[in-house]
């Protein structure tokens, strides 16, 4: 009985939380992050301004709602990859299926994603705080990594790996051509700068 009072109650604030997220991204949509305040979200959410800030500790959080989705999600790549694929590799196809997913699909939804991309690197407060949750995940992977490794900790190798793989994943969101600046960015990390060079360098 009481795990199911709190398995209720645990949907219940999910979906709580949900509606204030989805009714703060359509106003910021329709008017601009800066131009819409916590009072006009929590009424369009139908709950009180207490309540939005119980679930949200600041107005920015309100844009990005997926911090533990996308952190288990990076978690997997690592734990969950086939047999004989690459940590390389892995986090290249799950990268690329994520931008994939945002330039094809319904005309409706892609729509609505460039808008609120529009909004976020428009919106420099949004922009450095989306860029600082994402690399909030760093510690999570590279324990991961650690772990597949018999390793107690991430060492430094590890640790630039980690980096390199969440700011190519920035670098390639602010690109023209974001899959391009994906693909480039996997070469150089997995068959290294040196191989590059080489390949260049006037005979």
């Amino acid at each position: 009985m009481a795990d199911a009072t709190t398995g209720r109650r645990e949907r219940k604030k999910a979906a709580t939380r949900k509606a204030i997220s989805d009714a703060a991204t359509e106003l910021f949509l329709e008017r601009g992050f800066d131009d819409v305040s916590i009072r006009e979200i929590a009424d369009k959410a139908d709950v009180s301004p207490t309540t939005v800030f119980a679930h949200f500790p600041q107005k920015e959080a309100l844009v990005f709602d997926e911090d533990e989705q996308q952190r288990a999600e990076l978690v997997a790549v690592v734990t969950d990859r086939p047999k004989g694929t690459s940590l390389t590799q892995a986090f290249h196809d799950h990268l690329r299926d994520d931008l994939n997913a945002n330039l094809v699909g319904h005309a409706d939804f892609d729509d609505r994603v460039r808008r609120f991309w529009e909004l976020v690197n428009s919106t420099p407060a949004l922009k450095e705080y989306g860029q600082r949750m994402w690399l909030r995940h760093e510690d999570a992977i590279a324990a991961a990594i650690a772990e597949e490794f018999g390793l107690h900790e991430p060492d430094d190798k590890i640790r630039v790996f980690t980096r390199f793989v969440l700011q190519l994943s920035l670098l390639a969101g602010t690109a023209s051509d974001r899959l391009r600046m994906l693909d480039a960015g996997f070469e150089v990390l997995d068959r290294g700068w040196s191989t590059f060079e080489a390949q260049h360098t006037p005979r």
